[in-house]
């Protein structure tokens, strides 16, 4: 029971705070459930779960406001859904702490370009087939470290120039979608705690929806960029110091 409080307050800390940068917290709630004591494996399937009830409450939120250009978002939907179950799929073939390795590197990698990424611009975002080649890529590697790629897509198209408040709107639509289908993957080859998935969803519902309203009318895109690379840094080095 202590385990199930613990995780509701853990997952309702980071799912408003990872709203601000419109992805569900999987990042970072997947080393801390897993320092808490839950395996590795759970642990990837119910961050994959927490990004889809937190992203889910924000897009729908997004929608009513008529801030999402989901034309956009289809290639990454489509690039990611596709790719992401095939990296969860992988992830039975590998090392824990080789993935572990790889989850720390994808939160330093992402939080660097959260931070420092350039403003300018490279590319016309009308060329479509630089979407499907960075969710195709992102949901490799997502699927195997058991996150949805938000932060990672995030990140990577704020370093190409786009704007990071509509990336953040963006991401949310698209999470949903993705987490499911590498959600469904973990769920056919792990055992599942489904009151572990209840209780954090319920938070991340409750996370989602306070994280989107703060993001939507209270920051700005350097501000939000700033929030959530802090935070995976943090993260990021507490993984490395167990690691170590």
């Amino acid at each position: 029971m202590t385990l199930y409080i613990e995780s509701f307050f853990l997952t309702l800390f980071l799912s408003t705070i990872f709203s601000l940068g419109g992805v569900g917290g999987a990042a970072a709630l997947i080393p801390l459930l897993n320092m808490m004591g839950v395996p590795f494996g759970l642990s990837k399937a119910t961050g994959l779960f927490v990004n889809i009830s937190a992203t889910t409450i924000a897009t729908i939120m997004n929608l009513k406001r008529k801030a999402l250009d989901v034309k956009f978002a289809i290639p990454l939907v489509i690039s990611l859904t596709i790719f992401l179950p095939i990296g969860a799929y992988l992830s039975q073939f590998l090392n824990e702490k080789t993935m572990k390795w790889m989850l720390a590197g994808f939160l330093y990698f992402s939080a660097t370009m959260m931070m420092f990424g350039k403003k300018k611009a490279k590319f016309d975002y009308q060329k479509t087939w630089i979407l499907y080649l960075v969710g195709s890529i992102v949901g490799i590697f997502s699927g195997i470290v058991g996150v949805s790629g938000g932060n990672l897509i995030v990140a990577t198209l704020i370093l190409l120039g786009y704007d990071a408040k509509k990336m953040v709107i963006t991401i949310s639509f698209i999470i949903p979608f993705s987490s499911m289908a590498a959600f469904i993957t973990y769920a056919n080859i792990i055992h599942i705690d489904w009151i572990l998935i209840l209780v954090t969803a319920l938070a991340a519902i409750i996370g989602g929806f306070i994280g989107n309203k703060i993001m939507f009318f209270n920051l700005d895109s350097k501000q939000i960029k700033k929030i959530v690379a802090i935070l995976l840094y943090f993260i990021a080095l507490k993984l490395t110091y167990n690691l170590i």
